[in-house]
């Protein structure tokens, strides 16, 4: 069985309460119970990890490397647009990585629109709110089979 990891960002643990035009009402438990929903039918584990701190993202992408999962996906929130340390971390993976987004990151504000992970990902899926993270779910799956 393929082991694929989620990584969510900065504040989404405030999704449901967070700007509600931009991500809506769901919440991260929500998300993740869809995730796991959709895991099962495609036959696939996924692990999902939050964190609002830069280092213990790092960390957890380092024993991703280590642990060789199959597959990470990432919605890194606002670190998407300025850490290169993430960017250096996502790197050395040697699996498929998805960047998604439930909102199109190129509508939004102007700083906004540049990923520094766009050059070392696999993919982007943006704009389709928490059907993101199914379609990066179903298009990590097909990146490793």
């Amino acid at each position: 069985m393929k082991n694929i990891l989620m990584l969510h960002g900065i504040s989404h643990n405030m999704f449901g309460k967070r700007d509600p035009e931009q991500y809506g009402t769901i919440t991260l438990e929500r998300i993740d119970a869809r995730l796991q929903d959709l895991a099962v039918e495609l036959k696939v584990r996924v692990e999902s990890f939050q964190t609002n701190s830069e280092a213990a993202m790092c960390e957890r992408i380092h024993r991703a490397f280590e642990d060789g999962v199959d597959a990470v996906l990432i919605n890194a929130g606002a670190w998407t647009h300025y850490s290169y340390g993430l960017r250096d971390a996502l790197a050395i993976l040697t699996c498929p990585v998805i960047e998604l987004h439930m909102s199109n990151i190129h509508a939004r504000e102007p700083f906004r629109h540049k990923s520094v992970f766009a050059d070392i990902v696999t993919g982007q899926i943006s704009g389709f709110g928490s059907q993101s993270y199914l379609l990066a779910l179903r298009a990590a799956v097909a990146a490793v089979q």
